[in-house]
């Protein structure tokens, strides 16, 4: 099953699995895909599905429906198009062309312990067990905190919001996640009681941390909230709690 994923600036909006013959996109509520903007025609454009096939024809649009930038009438969906409606991108996604690109990103991004060394590794918990260590500390220095009650540790995931391999999920069911590019930029991200942290684990040049929501996390652990933007080794990520 084929699938859209509705963008805005790099920020993943909405996700739509393609189960239907025909899926029309514009501003006015009636529409399949919504996208309510004055650059958007009030049916601006219509995708319809046979057998594996999906095509995409624009609507007599004000603005017109452009694929990968180029002004388009009618076209057949390929996997990886970028459908843009005023301002507002659509990405089509091939089901089957999606698990493999899927591998290709953990290939790509996912570092397994063995190629790390480790003393890094050891390091890297370190640095969270005192990231850890001081918000415990700072809790119990809050005056007359109020009793918490304990809960599970939600589940999180990072969603790549940038480059090619924007849409993919990964889930951080792992202790220890490492991230990156070796000889660019590597970093962790685990999973402790208080929460998840990310921390630097290397990178080709001096000082070259990963950024958390446009500001480098420097030397030491950073916890990460829900809805985070992280960028590391040129790829932009989400982090979600669920």
């Amino acid at each position: 099953m084929a699938r859209l994923m509705l963008s805005l600036d790099g920020q993943v909006l909405a996700e739509y699995n393609m189960n239907k013959e025909r899926y029309t996109i514009g501003r006015l509520p009636d529409n399949d895909i919504r996208i309510d903007n004055p650059a958007v025609s009030g049916h601006h454009s219509l995708i319809i599905n046979i057998l594996n096939d999906s095509f995409l024809e624009d609507l007599n649009s004000t603005n017109g429906t452009y694929v990968n930038g180029k002004l388009i009438k009618k076209h057949a969906m390929q996997h990886g198009d970028v459908i843009t409606v005023g301002h507002h991108q659509l990405r089509y996604i091939d089901s089957q062309e999606d698990n493999a690109s899927q591998e290709e990103f953990e290939k790509t991004m996912v570092i397994t312990p063995s190629s790390q060394g480790e003393d890094r590794i050891r390091r890297v918990g370190q640095a969270v067990d005192r990231a850890a260590a001081t918000t415990a500390a700072a809790a119990t220095r809050k005056p007359n905190p109020a009793p918490e009650v304990a809960a599970a540790l939600p589940k999180a995931k990072l969603q790549v919001l940038s480059g090619a391999f924007a849409g993919r999920e990964l889930e951080l069911t792992k202790a220890l996640t490492t991230l990156g590019r070796p000889g660019i930029q590597v970093a962790a991200i685990t999973r402790r009681a208080e929460g998840y942290y990310i921390v630097h684990v290397d990178s080709g040049k001096e000082n070259d941390f990963p950024l958390v929501n446009g500001v480098p996390i420097g030397p030491q652990a950073r916890k990460l909230a829900d809805n985070d933007i992280v960028q590391l080794a040129g790829v932009k990520m989400g982090f979600f709690e669920s």
